[in-house]
């Protein structure tokens, strides 16, 4: 599912100085990354319209959030009241503006999935300037799109939990375990089952 670069061998002998020292040499599973401020994890997910979480993924912190959309839909599986195949489609998918990309909307546009995706001003500039051969705008719903701050409001709940925040955890699936427990306490707390 995941693809990375792994230098060495998992099965060459450990020496005794630290293993943190080359952060190429981590196992996958580890999930931490060189980003902008320093070691860090990155948590995916998508969530239904009331901000309760469908699908985490957890990636090192350098990981772009756009490549992760595709895992994600892909792990997408809501299962119905009753009988019947579960739900792998929604009706719409609200992203800011790191998803807007051509392979992104195609993507969407395939699965039938309607795109609420905002366009930079980069794209839009270049869109412009070639003229009538840039083509149309891609069909965006400002109304729908002031629902997004759900998913915020979503990562601030998960942040709420110290652990999560800090990431003190040195295995990811310790790690994400701990985000799918929070995710599990966040559907309780939606039927009433915890204060």
């Amino acid at each position: 599912m995941w693809s990375g670069l792994l230098v060495g061998s998992l099965d060459a002998p450990q020496g005794a100085e630290s293993s943190y020292k080359d952060l190429c040499a981590e196992p996958p599973d580890h999930a931490l990354g060189r980003s902008r401020g320093g070691v860090s994890t990155k948590v995916h997910q998508l969530v239904d319209g009331r901000g309760r979480p469908l699908v985490i993924v957890v990636t090192p912190g350098q990981v772009g959030d756009s490549p992760m959309l595709a895992p994600l839909l892909s792990h997408l599986a809501v299962h119905r009241i009753g009988r019947g195949r579960p739900r792998t489609r929604p009706n719409a998918l609200l992203g800011d503006k790191a998803y807007s990309s051509r392979a992104i909307r195609s993507t969407l546009r395939t699965r039938r999935i309607k795109a609420v995706i905002p366009q930079p001003a980069d794209q839009i500039a270049h869109r412009k300037r070639r003229g009538c051969a840039g083509g149309r705008p891609p069909a965006f719903d400002a109304e729908a799109y002031k629902s997004r701050n759900v998913i915020e409001r979503s990562f601030n709940d998960h942040k709420q939990w110290r652990g999560l925040a800090t990431r003190y955890d040195k295995l990811a699936r310790v790690y994400r375990g701990g985000v799918v427990l929070r995710a599990i306490t966040i559907w309780l707390r939606e039927y009433g089952a915890t204060p």
